[in-house]
């Protein structure tokens, strides 16, 4: 019985899949020996043609193919190849233009738009077509094996292009930054970065209580909040505290991070229940913790000075927190942009630093920093020695007076409603 054109069709296909390829060339010829204006055995017999080193003949079948299936992208698409192996950069650039007036995010015609002008000398236009390609690429782990090459090639040259960019934004920058407070020059810095493509704007992400149109700031002056010299007045009185409890009381430090078996652990499985990253807690969501506060009474009369925020079931908090030994605790966000963390740094060999969404600072024995860790934060010792900070949360300053007691209200009610569904 007689094999009809679709069942050719499906033969051939099946052969070329399975490495027959003179098999399925002789399907397509009589494929094409039926119907003649077949686009698929046009094509195919072009590539097979271009296989053998038949360039022209493999061209013209090619050619043949577009103009039976004109909207075709994978035939368009390997026009532009077979132009670009012939020099003939004219013909490959209106192929691949073709091939995105069919489809705007075809992903492979983009990545050889980004090469044509890559390679054509257009820096500025090949990174941006090169990061509209990886705008819409799937993730990483997901990249087809075809383009991966070409969309690491792609994200090299964004990065090398932002990077240059920000660089020279910053040498504009320098011009008039520093007649600039300083209070406000990393904004500048940070939106330079951004402007040149190698930063994104961090964002406020409060994992419980959200209060919009805060400003996210990374970094507070400290000099806005009076209490901090007294504070930083009492470092030593409060750092012989803690060396003593690490001397005297190391079984009262507890990991921070201490999930429930089954619980997601996601970006804390390497610090989950370690001591690498160990508190002496003296206050914890609200409750103080009394044995720990009366070893401590240097400390714990200075945090009574301090505008500490006191939101029912979450704060007031306060904690020595010890850092071991070339220990990063990964980037992630705090609880309510109501309040706002402070350090008080105690003991800090170098190579140990904070970063708070773009800004990043190294830790310094007795100045006080103060940020809002609702912002994407992360911090790392790097050194070969134990770094230990005084921690605490103290009412965002930007909030109303009367807007605390709401927070209270808001808080509260979220906790009432969990235990009446006995959550």
């Amino acid at each position: 019985m007689t094999q009809s054109v679709s069942q050719l069709v499906i033969a051939a296909g099946q052969a070329a899949n399975s490495g027959r390829w003179h098999e399925a060339e002789q399907l397509w010829l009589e494929v094409r020996r039926r119907e003649p204006g077949n686009p698929q055995a046009l094509f195919s017999l072009g590539i097979h043609a271009l296989q053998r080193g038949e360039s022209e003949s493999g061209l013209q079948l090619l050619r043949a193919a577009r103009n039976a299936a004109p909207h075709d992208k994978a035939v368009l698409l390997t026009l532009a190849n077979v132009y670009r192996q012939r020099g003939d950069s004219a013909a490959e650039r209106e192929a691949v233009d073709a091939a995105l007036m069919v489809d705007p995010y075809f992903i492979p015609a983009l990545l050889a738009r980004a090469n044509w002008l890559e390679r054509h000398g257009t820096a500025v236009a090949a990174a941006t077509t090169y990061r509209n390609a990886l705008k819409i690429s799937p993730p990483e782990s997901h990249w087809p094996a075809a383009h991966r090459e070409q969309l690491l090639h792609a994200r090299s040259v964004v990065e090398r292009y932002s990077q240059t960019l920000t660089s020279a934004l910053k040498v504009s920058l320098s011009a008039v930054n520093d007649q600039l407070p300083v209070s406000v020059q990393s904004r500048w810095v940070e939106a330079a970065a951004i402007m040149g493509g190698s930063s994104t704007p961090f964002r406020s992400e409060s994992n419980q209580l959200y209060v919009p149109r805060l400003p996210a700031i990374p970094f507070f002056d400290s000099q806005d909040f009076p209490w901090v010299p007294a504070l930083e007045a009492k470092t030593d009185a409060i750092r012989a505290e803690i060396q003593a409890a690490l001397r005297n009381s190391r079984d009262r430090f507890n990991p921070y991070i201490a999930y429930r078996p089954g619980d997601p652990v996601n970006q804390w499985q390497e610090l989950n229940h370690s001591e690498r990253w160990s508190v002496f807690q003296l206050w914890r969501a609200g409750e103080a913790i009394e044995e720990n506060l009366a070893q401590c009474p240097q400390t714990a009369a200075a945090l009574a000075t301090v505008d500490a925020a006191d939101i029912g079931g979450l704060c007031p908090n306060a904690m020595f927190s010890a850092l071991a030994p070339r220990t990063h605790i990964p980037p992630h966000n705090g609880e309510t942009n109501a309040r706002l963390v402070v350090h008080l740094p105690l003991i800090v060999p170098e190579h140990c630093r904070l970063r708070v969404g773009f800004e990043e600072r190294e830790w310094k024995v007795g100045e006080v920093l103060v940020f809002d860790d609702t912002i994407e934060h992360e911090a790392r010792n790097d050194s070969d020695e134990l770094r230990v900070v005084l921690i605490f949360d103290v009412w965002n300053p930007l909030l109303l007076p009367a807007e605390r007691e709401v927070v209270r209200v808001l808080a509260n009610g979220a906790r009432e409603f969990s235990k009446e569904y006995g959550n």
